[in-house]
């Protein structure tokens, strides 16, 4: 995670750039004739797939040490030369890549991010988002939204996580692309709240430790309590040692539905409410009610729906969360309510430079464990 605190922009600059894009993209929207605004939203998925092409061959890897022609890149990728250079062509006209004047190819700062080994590297998420799987599971969205239920039992006979765990290739995707989305957020998470105050921070699905090592990090007198799945927290002694936390890390297993640890007067759950439909949702935060001290917080990690209709991403991963599990993303007001059903009071909330939002709670005194 090399992304420092420094170079994470205000969240109120952030939104502003994001206000005049939208508003861009309205005149755009105006200027350009109708069908032709449609067709490019139509066809917005085979660019997509382009970019998902551009990450499996590795194409960015390649270009990293300098400058390839078409062929030469077509050799060191496994790629038809005439079929690569199409390929190029559509992508440098989307400023992924650069094509010189000598007639080779070059990376961008934004095709930079396609690379492995990039800061933050988009290339898992590409992966994602475009292998086969992924795309045959967004073709039941019309099903999804017919019958307001997940669609992926449907079409594998079981849930999306239990399909991951017979489809490894898929599920190490999957998990690459999840660091992905935590190296993007945690950043700008750690600029907008501290940690420092809490003895003792419990993360509650917290993988394998990456936002709890970081937060670790940013208060060095607190101790913490990473709790997940067996399976998945058997990974997370070697990150926990690589950051430096380690010794101060407890690592507890088990399932959030039965019950979290106690001990903690910070709990934090990081994009594990949105993975829920409203009663599996209250479920966890009772469970976390029951443990937490009368002055703790909850502090809720998610992306947090703007009421209009302005864009957010958020909206498009409330569609993914449909189709695959069922879950969805949820306003301010949405959370507000779901807590107080929990036993919690709301405090604040406070938006980040990134898309999600840190949603701040304590236990509410008039309301029992």
């Amino acid at each position: 995670m090399t992304t420092t605190l420094a170079k994470v922009p205000p969240a109120r600059i952030v939104r502003l750039v994001e206000g005049a894009r939208s508003r861009l993209q309205s005149i755009d929207h105006k200027l350009i004739p109708a069908p032709v605004s449609m067709l490019e939203m139509i066809t917005a998925s085979w660019l997509t797939q382009a970019v998902y092409t551009a990450a499996k061959l590795g194409i960015a890897d390649e270009l990293s040490a300098g400058p390839l022609d078409a062929e030469e890149l077509a050799e060191r990728v496994g790629a038809n030369p005439d079929a690569l250079r199409r390929l190029l062509r559509l992508l440098s006209s989307r400023s992924l890549f650069r094509h010189r004047k000598d007639g080779r190819y070059e990376l961008t700062s934004l095709g930079d991010t396609l690379r492995t080994d990039a800061p933050i590297s988009m290339r898992a998420f590409a992966l994602l988002v475009g292998c086969p799987e992924h795309w045959e599971h967004w073709s039941m969205l019309a099903r999804s939204v017919e019958t307001g239920e997940e669609s992926v039992t449907r079409l594998r006979g079981m849930g999306v996580f239990d399909y991951m765990e017979t489809n490894r290739e898929l599920a190490e995707i999957f998990n690459d692309a999840m660091t992905t989305v935590s190296d993007m957020s945690i950043p700008p998470i750690l600029a907008v709240y501290d940690f420092s105050a809490f003895r003792t921070i419990a993360d509650v699905g917290g993988g394998h430790g990456r936002l709890l090592a970081a937060i670790l990090k940013q208060a060095p007198r607190s101790t913490g309590i990473l709790f997940d799945l067996p399976s998945v927290t058997a990974g997370a002694p070697p990150l926990l040692r690589e950051h430096g936390v380690a010794d101060r890390v407890t690592i507890e297993s088990g399932s959030f539905f039965d019950a979290v640890p106690a001990g903690a007067d910070a709990y934090v759950l990081k994009h594990v409410v949105e993975t829920w439909d409203d009663a599996r949702a209250l479920h966890i935060l009772r469970n976390v009610r029951r443990r937490i001290a009368q002055d703790g917080r909850l502090l809720l990690i998610e992306a947090v729906l703007p009421q209009d209709d302005s864009p957010h991403f958020g909206k498009l991963l409330d569609m993914e969360m449909l189709v695959s599990v069922g879950g969805r993303e949820r306003t301010a007001a949405e959370y507000g309510e779901l807590l107080t059903r929990a036993g919690f009071r709301p405090r604040r909330v406070l938006p980040t430079a990134s898309p999600v939002s840190v949603i701040e709670a304590e236990p509410d005194p008039g309301h029992g464990r």
